[in-house]
């Protein structure tokens, strides 16, 4: 963390104030910009955005300390974090994909313009830049503002940035807070939005056709969930939103599709948690003719993709396991995953009748029931013994 960013956490926590009070001195703000400078920022012409900040980093990441470029770059971004030094002041800048450095000089913008950005600036605002790349003497490349335009004002003060948003609650509800503060979430839904280019990609290539189903519907069906209830006020009827996509897919198929397939949302009204929410997206796709090796292979096939997509390889780090996706993957029924990884190596499949697998679940101190039976008692003995072990797909 450079000198100049710690300094500028410091000064932050020294001047902490309440959110409210930041609010109110920010609309003033803005009733005085308007008054005072005929300016409103919410209704600006287009600015064109010739340039990112990767280009400017990768074409000059080269300059020495105190080296100048020639070529003027403009761009448009958020100013994150400010630190103003007199005649001189730093920003810390940052556009969809990367942040720089920006100096802006009373020399370099004049009295006039210097003055207006240090009245009227502030962490979190929009501006366009147009500015000259620089290395800093202590070796951090920086644009050199040259002229700069207020495209918004922020009103609201920026997440608290260095500490990163921590608190889970205030990231899932408020999702754009949460991107501001933390930029690997935006790489997070950038990833989100290339595995769906993906499994499109694929299944359009398998020659399936991408179709919509109603979301409304006069029963609760295709799954074992509570569903949300509506009325439709025109029909005099409850309705339920679906659960799953399921029934809908299936009649296409009957109905001589042959291949579909649907990405959309789906609601279930039960619990709630990180990795669970009432609404959420899913994808079924459903084939005339297939069996469970087209599924297998066809799962393979977008599981692969999807990684090459997202990462540009099958292998992936996570929770510090490398993970390796590329197809084909090992293949192993349930009895043959509790064989495996059992102590005593126990074989449901050469159970004949239920006492023989009740046997196998005593030995094993598998909990079960009178009632169940070879299917639930495998399924027990798979859950205490084999899950933990499967990591690679």
């Amino acid at each position: 963390m450079s000198e100049e960013i710690k300094n500028a956490e410091q000064g932050q926590q020294k001047n902490m104030m309440p959110e409210e009070e930041i609010y109110r001195q920010r609309k003033d703000k803005l009733m005085r910009l308007r008054e005072e400078e005929g300016y409103d920022p919410f209704q600006q012409d287009h600015w064109e955005v010739k340039n990112n900040l990767a280009y400017a980093k990768e074409k000059y990441d080269s300059l020495s300390n105190e080296e100048w470029a020639e070529e003027e770059i403009q761009t448009a971004g958020r100013v994150m974090i400010l630190r103003r030094h007199g005649k001189t002041a730093f920003a810390t800048f940052e556009d969809e994909n990367d942040r720089m450095q920006l100096c802006f000089q009373f020399d370099v913008l004049g009295e006039e313009r210097y003055a207006f950005f240090k009245k009227w600036i502030d962490a979190g605002d929009f501006l366009g830049i147009v500015g000259v790349p620089f290395r800093t003497q202590r070796g951090e490349l920086t644009l050199s503002v040259k002229s700069f335009c207020l495209l918004s004002k922020a009103l609201r003060p920026m997440p608290e940035k260095w500490h990163g948003l921590k608190d889970m609650e205030v990231r899932y509800r408020q999702r754009y807070a949460d991107m501001i503060a933390n930029p690997e979430v935006r790489e997070t839904f950038r990833k989100r939005t290339k595995i769906f280019q993906t499994f499109r990609r694929v299944l359009d290539a398998h020659g399936t056709l991408e179709v919509q189903t109603p979301i409304l519907s006069t029963i609760a069906g295709g799954a074992n969930a509570r569903p949300f209830v509506t009325h439709h006020n025109t029909l005099d009827i409850d309705m339920y939103m679906r659960i799953a996509t399921e029934l809908y897919l299936k009649r296409l198929v009957v109905g001589m599709l042959g291949r579909v397939y649907e990405i959309g949302p789906q609601f279930r009204n039960e619990g709630m948690d990180t990795r669970h929410n009432p609404e959420f997206t899913a994808i079924e796709t459903y084939q005339a003719y297939g069996d469970i090796e087209d599924v297998i292979n066809q799962t393979e096939q977008i599981v692969e993709a999807c990684a090459m997509a997202a990462y540009g390889t099958t292998k992936f780090k996570y929770e510090d396991t490398e993970i390796d996706v590329k197809a084909p993957w090992p293949r192993l029924t349930m009895a043959e995953a509790v064989k495996k990884y059992t102590p005593t190596h126990e074989d449901f499949d050469a159970c004949k009748t239920i006492d023989d697998a009740r046997a196998i679940a005593d030995r094993l101190h598998v909990e079960y029931s009178e009632f169940d039976g070879f299917g639930k008692l495998l399924a027990a003995a798979f859950d205490d013994y084999v899950e933990e072990h499967l990591i690679q797909p």
